[in-house]
């Protein structure tokens, strides 16, 4: 379905299951359709998953406008597309990008949140010299998006060291990956750089303290960088839950499923929710 926003973009929105709504928000090239079937589908078993397409992202529309990506604007966007669903508040489970978001919604939205589930992601740069370094770069990145299209930017985005542990996946899992990052737009990926890129994203390392819901990290153990992040954060967030999981880099949902979604449903049962067959 497509839920309209306030400036009358539409974004896309997949819902399957029944239960307690859980918000899956995809990372930054991805789509609702990245999460991948069987993890949809297992999900689905105790929760009603509600997966975005967010902005310029999947199926949705696209803005030209960076300040339309900006981190507000996409906690304004999922906060319609409850409204729309009749959600009051929700479990939201971000990655990378979309753990950004998720971690920005607890902060500056927590009404709409009943707990948190970060896959390898972080509360930004702490300092404006990393955040301005950072925002020259992904600016360099964006116009080499424009420059050379979607078919050169994705084999470069797919060949950096952060995904290299993904070189182990199935070639028919890597080329779906591929084939599905291509289905975006160089233009709206651009966009979304300047607007809601690390260097762009305020931080949100002095806020971590004021997260009350209970909170699962989850990082991958060959991704010594957030791995190292999460610790950080396991250290400030006062309800969390640090999880490093095995034989996975970055991308965990994607290189080790099983796990993943074993740390996701047992996380529900600590919480007082149904326990899963996790094995199921």
């Amino acid at each position: 379905m497509f839920v309209t926003m306030r400036d009358n973009l539409r974004l896309n929105v997949r819902i399957q299951g029944a239960g307690e709504p859980l918000l899956l928000i995809h990372g930054f090239t991805g789509s609702s359709l990245a999460w991948g079937e069987d993890l949809i589908s297992g999900l689905a078993r105790a929760h009603q998953v509600v997966a975005v397409d967010l902005l310029g992202h999947g199926e949705s529309d696209i803005s030209p406008h960076p300040e339309r990506y900006q981190v507000d604007e996409m906690l304004t966007d999922l906060g319609q597309v409850l409204d729309a669903l009749a959600i009051e508040e929700a479990r939201w489970l971000g990655y990378s990008m979309g753990g950004r978001i998720a971690l920005a919604g607890a902060v500056r939205t927590p009404s709409r949140l009943s707990s948190l589930i970060l896959e390898s992601a972080s509360p930004g740069l702490a300092g404006e010299g990393e955040r301005k370094a950072r925002r020259r770069a992904d600016e360099a990145l964006a116009e080499g998006i424009l420059r050379g299209g979607m078919e050169d930017f994705v084999d470069h985005w797919m060949g950096l060291p952060l995904f290299a542990t993904q070189g182990k996946l199935p070639p028919k899992v890597r080329a779906r990956t591929r084939e599905l990052k291509l289905r975006n737009s160089p233009e709206a990926l651009a966009a979304c750089l300047r607007g809601m890129g690390t260097g762009a994203q305020p931080s949100f390392w002095d806020s971590l303290t004021a997260i009350q819901v209970p909170t699962l990290l989850l990082a991958g153990e060959e991704d010594r960088k957030f791995t190292l992040v999460a610790e950080q954060m396991a250290d400030s967030i006062p309800r969390a839950e640090l999880r490093i999981m095995p034989r996975a880099g970055h991308a965990i949902h994607l290189e080790n499923p099983f796990a993943w979604l074993a740390a996701v449903r047992t996380f529900d049962f600590v919480n007082g929710w149904n326990q899963p067959n996790v094995e199921s």
